[in-house]
């Protein structure tokens, strides 16, 4: 496919659009700066305005003007005249060295190094961060500029205006509208049915949330040189009239805060912490006084952080950290939740998935079990907030995907009455008919808080109709309140068993037991939902249940060629307890080689079914089954292509006949699956046949097994 091109005034005419959206939707906020800027960009030349949109586009603060070639620019020199005489580009100077350095190929420095007189002190064979190093420590920038050429590179100037006006439209931090490129060349997925509306309210807040947003930019990009000017922008900066901006400003002190620690100046540390009093801030405030040897003051606001708490999480730090240091508790609550947990035996095939394995293990128990996470709790929230955040004008432009609203934390005054009734039908247990209804009308539409996907109904059905209902209300409303708090840390698993919903979050060896996730807990077990922590011991399992799978195809190409048997076989402690077999309509001819090969032709296949038409039958059969099969990726990934063609996830532990017997068995020849029945005593009667090549694999399983039984009993013994 021919790629999309854009039109030559492509980047022009979006920055126009850009300064009349922001005209006429922020006039009464735009400073004397932003208005002095539009007035300056208008006189400019159609030639200057693109030069400067183009370099606002680029990579980095400097450019070899030799460099440029726009077609939409036809005086190249004097549009750079032109930027140089108002003040938006000009000439380099010495701060500008070290980028200056950093853009020049390695063959300039060195014939630059040559030129200034520093020859013989410089290795062709250096590398280029080590030239770069060179010229920074011993040559003086004046010498360099004049040996490498710097007369013919211009800087961008004074791009605050340009930020903060992009800022408002995109309602983040962007230099550049590479962002409207990405959409239109279709790498950037947006809402287009969003229309643009304004995010903030005033002036005072606008800028604020613009500054600490600058400020986290400088952070993540200097992290490794971070001095105290940024400090200062944090220390000394705007008023934080909203929450949002608050929230802005926390973290830039919490993670400043934490890297001059890193650097061992714990003063401007803790006068950032004690700046940024959000609930990270303290923590850190907390640690940092008890590790300096003040403990009455890490005491004290303990005992604040759990008098008053700014959430559940904050007053779950406080209360564990207070009783291991001040009240003589040995063990984090952390730790001592996960030692409490129940052990789930989970057959060690599971490796890589615990979930799935104590998924099944529950399912046998005779559970309704459903895969919850974070995702069960997002798509309640979405599908029944649908209407107020995705509805009402809180998506701001169409870049927008999470409502502004939840991000600064004005979700639930916005909404005070509507999110009371909703709570009001939780309680009554009459919300599921919003959610269905949400479903029917607005399926696949895209939004930020779920994917629609991981939605699943029954889960949800489950969560509605069988959990505590005032519980589940005060967990919603506590979403409400503080989405991006409470968002994630939710147990793995959900079951239904006896009309009774519960959780569990699964941990395997060496899993470590995160706070928010512990915060999930005990916010659940409050609520009066059963939650626990699932311990797996993997082990050989002889109730786990094995489908043995064998599959005739086309070929061998997965991406091209089709499927055109599946035979299998359902295996549990060591005993065959079902069979699966179809043959299949591949829709193109099956190749002679492989009806030499198979005995499989095009007329015993014309009346079988599509794959499609079996899908939900050869699912259903799989259930909570390990796959299994001999050489497993050849069948795994050609049902896996067939699945995806379908839009559908074909997800399954899987082990290896051929490895298991390697490893079982060592010393063979040969480990084709013909050889081996052959030398095991195994019937093959009807090789390259799917449900014959599935018995005989089943066969090899049972030796595997057999092993790994023996195994496991010793070292249980042991």
């Amino acid at each position: 496919m021919k790629p999309a091109t854009l039109p030559v005034y492509y980047y022009l005419d979006h920055f126009v659009e850009m300064l009349q959206f922001v005209e006429a939707t922020y006039g009464d906020i735009l400073g004397d700066d932003d208005r002095a800027f539009r007035a300056r960009f208008r006189r400019l030349s159609k030639d200057a305005q693109c030069l400067l949109i183009r370099m606002v586009n680029r990579h980095g603060p400097i450019f070899n003007r030799s460099l440029f070639r726009y077609p939409e620019i036809t005086d190249l020199q004097a549009a750079i005249r032109e930027l140089i005489d108002c003040g938006h580009a000009r000439n380099l100077r010495r701060e500008d060295y070290p980028a200056f350095v950093l853009g020049l190929p390695k063959t300039a420095l060195l014939d630059g190094a040559r030129a200034a007189g520093f020859g013989r002190d410089v290795r062709a064979s250096w590398s280029k961060p080590a030239l770069a190093d060179f010229f920074l420590s011993t040559i003086p920038f004046d010498a360099a500029a004049r040996h490498c050429g710097a007369a013919s590179f211009v800087a961008l100037d004074n791009t605050r205006p340009i930020e903060f006006l992009l800022y408002l439209y995109f309602g983040k931090t962007a230099d550049n509208l590479k962002n409207f490129a990405l959409r239109d060349l279709g790498v950037l997925r947006t809402n287009r049915e969003t229309s643009f509306s304004a995010r903030f309210t005033d002036a005072d807040e606008a800028q604020a949330c613009f500054h600490y947003s600058r400020v986290l930019d400088r952070i993540a990009l200097r992290s490794a040189e971070i001095d105290r000017e940024t400090a200062a922008a944090i220390l000394d900066g705007p008023p934080r009239t909203t929450d949002y901006a608050a929230d802005l400003a926390a973290r830039a002190a919490c993670q400043l805060g934490q890297l001059f620690e890193e650097q061992g100046d714990k003063a401007l540390a803790e006068r950032l912490y004690r700046n940024g009093r959000s609930a990270g801030c303290r923590e850190r405030l907390v640690r940092l006084l008890y590790a300096n040897g003040d403990k009455a003051a890490a005491e004290a606001l303990l005992r604040d952080m759990i008098d008053d708490p700014d959430s559940d999480d904050e007053h779950l730090f406080a209360t564990d950290f207070y009783a291991r240091k001040f009240g003589g508790q040995r063990t984090g609550l952390c730790t001592a939740l996960l030692r409490s947990g129940q052990t789930i035996v989970v057959d060690d095939t599971h490796r890589g998935n615990p979930e799935a394995g104590v998924a099944g293990v529950l399912r046998r128990q005779g559970g309704e079990v459903y895969f919850a996470e974070n995702s069960l709790w997002l798509a309640l929230f979405g599908l029944l907030f649908w209407d107020e955040l995705f509805e009402s004008g809180q998506l701001h432009s169409g870049f927008d995907w999470v409502p502004h609203c939840l991000r600064d934390r004005t979700f639930h005054r916005r909404f005070a009455a509507q999110i009371d009734g909703k709570l009001a039908q939780i309680r009554a247990r009459t919300a599921l008919p919003i959610i269905l209804r949400t479903v029917a009308a607005r399926w696949g539409q895209p939004n930020g808080i779920f994917a629609w996907e991981r939605v699943q109904m029954g889960a949800l059905r489950a969560l509605l109709d069988h959990a505590s209902a005032e519980g589940l209300a005060e967990i919603v409303r506590t979403m409400c309140e503080d989405f991006r708090g409470t968002r994630d840390g939710f147990p793995d698993l959900l079951q239904l068993r006896d009309g009774q919903v519960s959780f569990v979050e699964v941990k395997a060896e060496g899993d470590a037991i995160r706070r928010n996730q512990l915060t999930r807990l005990r916010q659940l077990e409050q609520a009066g939902i059963p939650a626990e922590i699932g311990r797996v011991d993997y082990r050989f399992d002889p109730d786990q249940i094995y489908v043995v799978v064998d599959i005739e195809t086309t070929g061998s190409w997965s991406a091209g060629d089709r499927i055109t048997e599946i035979g299998a076989v359902k295996v549990r402690n060591h005993q065959p307890i079902a069979e699966w077999h179809s043959l299949i309509n591949p829709q193109r001819p099956i190749p002679a080689k492989i009806v030499e090969l198979t005995g499989i032709t095009n007329q015993m296949v014309r009346d079988a079914p599509v794959f499609p038409e079996i899908a939900d039958s050869f699912m259903t059969f799989m259930e909570d089954a390990i796959f299994v099969a001999h050489n497993v990726n050849f069948d795994y990934v050609f049902l896996s292509c067939e699945y995806e063609r379908l839009e559908r996830r074909f997800r399954f532990p899987k082990l290896c006949t051929r490895v298991g017997m390697r490893r079982s068995y060592p010393g063979h020849k040969s480990y084709g699956l013909a050889r081996l029945c052959a030398t095991h005593g195994i019937e093959l009667e009807d090789h390259h046949r799917a449900l014959c090549d599935a018995r005989a694999t089943a066969r090899l399983l049972n030796l595997i097994n057999s092993k790994r039984a023996v195994s496991a009993d010793a070292a249980q013994a042991a």
